[in-house]
């Protein structure tokens, strides 16, 4: 799988790139065209039911879950070049335990607009 090391920033991610552009053709290379299109849409699927599920969760009580879920999508987002909401993603999953729900929710919305912004840099085919 393609790998990419996210740091975790401070502050906004309006310049990270929502998409790291060779990575979806390094996972063609490893695992075929075919492969490569069913994973990143499981990918999209799960990804988007992950973002719902975390305004479902309670912070306060759940942040070990959150910490979790937040893992699997950065990992999942860093497999595909998508550094903008693997970085978020991992912001989210290390300091789950530490945030306010203010804070939270503020990374929510940044997760989605990521989320969005690498939908709208998908590659189309």
């Amino acid at each position: 799988m393609f790998d990419v090391t996210v740091a975790p920033a401070q502050g906004t991610f309006d310049f990270e790139p929502a998409r790291e552009p060779g990575a979806y053709a390094a996972l063609v290379r490893e695992i075929g065209e075919d492969g490569a299109g069913e994973v990143r849409a499981v990918f999209w699927s799960e990804t988007s039911a992950r973002l719902q599920l975390f305004r479902r969760l309670l912070l306060a009580q759940q942040h070990g879950k959150i910490a979790r879920e937040a893992h699997s999508l950065k990992s999942a987002a860093g497999t595909f070049g998508y550094v903008r909401l693997a970085a978020l993603a991992l912001r989210l999953e290390r300091t789950a335990e530490t945030l306010g729900d203010a804070e939270f929710r503020d990374l929510l919305e940044q997760m989605d607009a990521a989320y969005e912004a690498a939908r709208a840099q998908e590659p189309q085919g």
